[in-house]
């Protein structure tokens, strides 16, 4: 655009002009505003008309200038009286908490990946428990719940709903209280209690309430920069669940030779034949020896692998395949391969092995070969390695090589706890937490704050430290 044809800065859509059109110029970048309060700016072309939205924060102006390129890039009509594309249209007109639940996801799906659409649908879903009026025929919560989740897939607009949530629908359609309703003390504080609870009443894990809370909090500023809430409900109320601590479990944490054990154990899980545990043997090796997340091991192919016939390896890691619900999946399948996790698409890890775990993955290859995509892992009729499957051959290993005792405490409960022993074991071997961050593919913050209670083995060591620093002390005097 010329500065002849640059509209001025500023300008604002007559109010009374309608219709929808294509003819819609690329945000610019985000622009200082004139306001203390709002000083962040978004300016667009719409119909040859600027468009000018100022918010609080950088974030909030980058969120809305990416929700409207993404809207460009689908092709989507924009409002001419509004400058807005037509889905964020329907955020900004919904009344209704379920119309803008059901608009705000339509907004949020292309482009989310599946594990994040489970998030915002299951943290909506929730809220949206304390979100209808209540009566003597109302559908159960399991009702309402699932009939929520069917009724905001995007797929499933304009299509008939199935009899079975016929009367959850019903009552979401015509029980809904009105958006601004958040904004009392007493349904914001409902909303907030049903963050911290299963549908049968059970209080919830820390991380599932900070996820559904944190879900919810996106949805609330999105009707905040839309103009439909002045203030953050949310924030008046406070968290009623504990502080997240995020600490690893220090009992989880497995020893060399109890995870050798385990290793073995694994050998015998299934009939000899088919072999059931022997080809998971190098699948839990890696999670224990490389520190890899479950999803990342997963995705694996041999030519990820550097395996030298003397000395440590190498695995480079470019993409995961996490496991969430067919629902939330562009293809319909359980998994979706993604870049990895906190990175850009192209980004890649690189993971240094020892030459133990070398052995074990060419033992593998040659015993099992590879899936017709190259991977490591797969199932027994050669599909994507599934976490119920590996789960059950773990519990059972735990079985075969633990203590009765040690099976019924937290001790390496989880395959996701070799990765815990895999970091434990090279910060306690005194490898810097910069490089241990690196090949685990964590912030050094976040590793010292979820590790500090696995650090074992330094207090004679420091105490030396100290005694010797008291010795010079006094020779000093």
């Amino acid at each position: 655009m010329s500065k002849d044809e640059e509209p001025r800065p500023g300008r604002r859509r007559i109010p009374g002009s309608k219709g929808r059109t294509r003819d819609v110029r690329r945000p610019w970048k985000i622009g200082k505003a004139k306001s203390k309060t709002r000083p962040h700016m978004v300016r667009w072309v719409v119909a040859g008309d600027v468009c000018t939205v100022t918010f609080a924060t950088f974030a909030l102006a980058d969120g809305f200038r990416s929700d409207l390129i993404q809207a460009m890039t689908r092709g989507e009509e924009f409002d001419v009286a509004t400058g807005l594309p037509m889905s964020m249209l329907k955020v900004a007109t919904a009344r209704t908490w379920f119309e803008f639940c059901k608009a705000y996801v339509g907004v949020r799906w292309d482009g989310a990946a599946a594990k994040t659409r489970d998030s915002i649908t299951d943290s909506l879903a929730t809220a949206t428990l304390a979100m209808v009026e209540d009566g003597s025929d109302r559908p159960s919560l399991q009702e309402l719940r699932r009939a929520f989740l069917w009724a905001v897939t995007p797929a499933n607009e304009g299509t008939d709903a199935p009899d079975e949530f016929a009367a959850g629908l019903r009552w979401l359609q015509e029980r809904s209280l009105l958006l601004k309703a958040l904004a009392e003390p007493q349904v914001i504080r409902r909303v907030e209690k049903r963050l911290t609870v299963t549908l049968t009443g059970k209080r919830v894990a820390t991380d599932t309430y900070s996820r559904r809370r944190r879900g919810l909090n996106t949805a609330v500023v999105y009707a905040m920069e839309l103009g439909e809430l002045s203030d953050n409900p949310l924030k008046a109320v406070g968290r009623t669940h504990e502080a997240r601590q995020g600490e690893v479990d220090p009992r989880v944490v497995i020893t060399h030779a109890q995870a050798r054990d385990l290793l073995t154990a694994l050998s015998y899980v299934g009939s000899w034949g088919r072999g059931r545990g022997r080809r998971l043997v190098a699948f839990f090796a890696t999670l224990y020896y490389a520190g890899l997340r479950p999803a990342e091991c997963i995705a694996l192919r041999a030519s990820d692998c550097f395996l030298p016939d003397d000395g440590w390896g190498r695995l480079t890691l470019v993409q995961t395949l996490p496991v969430t619900s067919k629902r939330w999946t562009d293809h319909g399948e359980r998994h979706e391969r993604r870049g990895l996790k906190q990175r850009s698409a192209e980004a890649a890890r690189i993971v240094p092995i020892p030459p133990s775990l070398v052995v074990i993955l060419q033992a593998h290859i040659k015993e099992f070969g590879t899936a017709e995509d190259g991977r490591l892992f797969r199932n027994e009729r050669g599909g994507i390695l599934g976490a119920s499957t590996y789960s059950r051959a773990w519990e059972e290993a735990r079985q075969l090589a633990f203590t009765p005792a040690q099976v019924v405490s937290p001790l390496a409960g989880r395959p996701y706890d070799l990765r815990h022993a895999a970091l434990s074991t090279w910060l306690n071997a005194g490898i810097s937490p910069a490089d241990v961050a690196k090949r685990a593919g964590n912030s050094v913050e976040v590793l010292l704050k979820r590790y500090a209670g696995c650090l074992d083995g330094q207090d004679d060591s420091i105490n030396r430290r100290i005694e010797r620093a008291l010795e010079e002390d006094d020779e000093d005097e």
